[in-house]
């Protein structure tokens, strides 16, 4: 098989798009954020990059908190009109009828009609050239009831969640195959 160099812009994905929600107690804001992943299990923790010039980016350093709310696929105009228009232009809870959720942090909602979000206490920061890298401990999960299996995993099959590559949104297709099958396959 020939390969051709590529971009390596076309190399980054696909990856997640996720609602970072924050606040600073005066106000609320929402950004959409394909650059979102796991990069601790215990304590759990996960990683969000952000543009300083970003209205949240102020935010989530002056309170230290952030959630990240996973949508589903039927989900996607909420989360391209929350990438592409900014806080600083309209209040894009009430724009969009979402409804803010305070968990266990002071500031930083988390979204009722996301299936799955997780409360966030930011722990360091990373100065990269074009973001900064924001890490925090994930302080509390909630899944969505009918997201959830008989075992009380998360059933992606369910749950449908939005993906993101080379600036296009992806539907998740699941394989169904559990880790290990090409082993189980061998025997």
């Amino acid at each position: 098989m020939a390969k051709s160099k590529q971009s390596t812009q076309l190399l980054v994905g696909p990856t997640p798009a996720a609602l970072i929600a924050c606040g600073d107690g005066k106000e609320q804001n929402i950004i959409t954020l394909a650059w979102v992943g796991v990069v601790n299990s215990s304590p759990p923790m996960v990683s969000i990059s952000v543009r300083p010039n970003r209205h949240s980016y102020n935010m989530i350093k002056k309170t230290g908190e952030f959630t990240v709310n996973v949508p589903r696929e039927d989900q996607v105009d909420i989360v391209d009109g929350c990438g592409t228009i900014s806080g600083r232009e309209l209040e894009k809870f009430e724009h969009f009828q979402l409804t803010p959720v305070l968990g266990s942090l002071s500031n930083a909602p988390m979204i009722l009609e996301c299936p799955i979000s997780m409360e966030c206490e930011l722990k360091h920061s990373l100065d990269l050239a074009s973001h900064t890298v924001f890490i925090g401990q994930v302080v509390s999960s909630y899944v969505e009831d009918g997201v959830l299996n008989e075992k009380g995993a998360i059933d992606f099959e369910r749950c449908r969640i939005v993906g993101f590559c080379s600036g296009n949104y992806l539907r998740t297709e699941p394989f169904n195959l559990k880790l290990g099958y090409t082993l189980k396959k061998k025997s």
